[in-house]
């Protein structure tokens, strides 16, 4: 039986490990941190860590999202994202002309794992992200 997730289960600091593998072409590797914030009934998320990538010197990248009640995830300009599943599963984006599917795993929660499928006409890649509880 799996638990429904809720928005205060993320708050507080991740680490992420990230495996990005295109159709064609070397994987890239990003690790780094996670960090789920209280910003009002919401959670400000903000990413950081190294990007590494065959043939290129390691660099900083980042990301923010803000999740909110319902686990509705938006990009940090406001636009909607996708709905996180409570209990795990399935989830997408259209953003013309790319798709983005994600499938949630929370199975072994508090460690989970989001693993992205993107297709469009320049992009073919699986980004498998694994988050675990800072410390661990």
């Amino acid at each position: 039986m799996s638990t429904e997730r809720v928005l205060a289960d993320f708050e507080g600091a991740w680490a992420i490990e990230r495996v990005i593998t295109p159709k064609v072409g070397a994987p890239a590797r990003f690790s780094g941190s996670a960090t789920w914030t209280a910003q009002g009934d919401a959670l400000a998320y903000a990413e950081v860590g190294t990007l590494y990538m065959d043939g290129a010197a390691p660099m900083q990248a980042e990301r923010r999202y803000l999740w909110t009640p319902g686990l509705h995830v938006y990009f940090d300009d406001g636009r909607f994202f996708h709905t996180v599943p409570a209990a795990g599963g399935e989830a997408s984006h259209w953003c013309d002309p790319d798709s983005y599917n994600v499938s949630y795993d929370f199975s072994g929660w508090p460690d989970f794992r989001a693993t992205w499928t993107v297709e469009g006409p320049r992009k073919s890649y699986v980004m498998t992200n694994h988050f675990r509880p800072s410390g661990r």
